[in-house]
């Protein structure tokens, strides 16, 4: 108990319980007014949630979409505890649990209904650009929530074990694991929508490692300086991050220099070529992306 109270009163546990809702909230509207109307079936839980809940309805089951989404969800959130880890787990069964009132509160705020063209059956009234907007809008709700150990669940849960267990990038995860949810639409949709979404699944796996990619991007920044002692001095002390010292020869002239290497995110990096710049110097300067980043290199402040 006195865990849950300390995690509970630190400012990281309500600004990441933010960032979930909000994630979930973006998520949530993509799936009621660009993924339902279409009838779509996008590799997701969602869209095999839409296949069950129309065979039930056929069946004379009343049953919501949303219903359905919330007790997949339920099933899949205990592999995400026991095979992925307790915090992953934790986080996806809060955002898990309200997709499904999500897509209600957007109903009942604003009930597509009111937005759709006369004689439109869809949003964008076009099932590739329903798709389009689907896509990009819940590819920049899943990095948000990869990016803080989190997940819209569903399928997200699928993508993460593949990609614990067999080291595949996540958007190739979520790729594999949509495929076989698209296949199911075979029950409900004719062939020309069912391509539509499995080509919809692999370019959300495409545009998340994209996404993903550039929110972990950093630079990597090697500088031959004779002033490195200062410019070690500004990147420990006033970015707050550590760096490494080689020693290298030139290969011209054979003098002996010093390296620093460095890993900034882009801010920083704009922060150490300006005070480099205001103080006049003289440096060699090579920086180039680097999209992935383990070990000890941690947030700024907890080198």
């Amino acid at each position: 108990m006195k865990d849950i109270l300390r995690i509970l009163g630190t400012w990281k546990f309500w600004k990441e319980l933010i960032i979930m809702t909000g994630g979930m909230a973006i998520a949530a509207a993509s799936v009621y007014y660009f993924l339902m109307p279409s009838k779509l079936v996008v590799g997701s839980i969602t869209g095999l949630s839409i296949v069950i809940g129309n065979l039930l309805s056929a069946a004379g089951i009343g049953i919501k979409v949303s219903q359905v989404i919330v007790i997949i969800n339920a099933i899949l959130l205990i592999l995400a505890w026991l095979l992925i880890g307790k915090e992953f787990g934790a986080k996806t069964v809060y955002t898990a649990l309200i997709l499904g009132p999500l897509i209600d509160m957007w109903e009942k705020i604003l009930p597509i209904e009111t937005l759709l063209e006369p004689g439109a059956t869809s949003l964008m009234n076009d099932p590739w650009f329903d798709l389009i907007c689907f896509v990009l809008i819940l590819s920049a709700s899943q990095t948000i929530l990869f990016h803080i150990n989190a997940s819209t669940g569903g399928l997200d849960i699928l993508a993460k074990i593949v990609n614990k267990y067999l080291h595949f990038d996540i958007g190739t995860s979520v790729s594999i694991a949509g495929v076989v949810i698209c296949c199911t639409a075979f029950a409900i949709n004719p062939f020309r929508l069912v391509v539509i979404g499995i080509i919809g699944t692999w370019i959300n796996g495409i545009t998340l490692d994209y996404f993903t990619a550039s929110l972990n991007r950093r630079k990597r920044v090697c500088i031959i300086s004779k002033d490195y002692d200062q410019i070690r001095r500004f990147i420990i002390e006033k970015l707050g991050r550590s760096c490494s010292l080689y020693e290298v020869t030139g290969g011209y002239t054979l003098e002996k220099s010093m390296e620093i290497q460095v890993l900034l995110t882009q801010n920083e990096f704009s922060d150490l070529m300006a005070y480099i710049r205001n103080n006049d110097l003289h440096s060699f300067i090579t920086a180039g992306n680097v999209s992935e980043v383990y070990g000890l290199w941690n947030p700024k402040g907890r080198i």
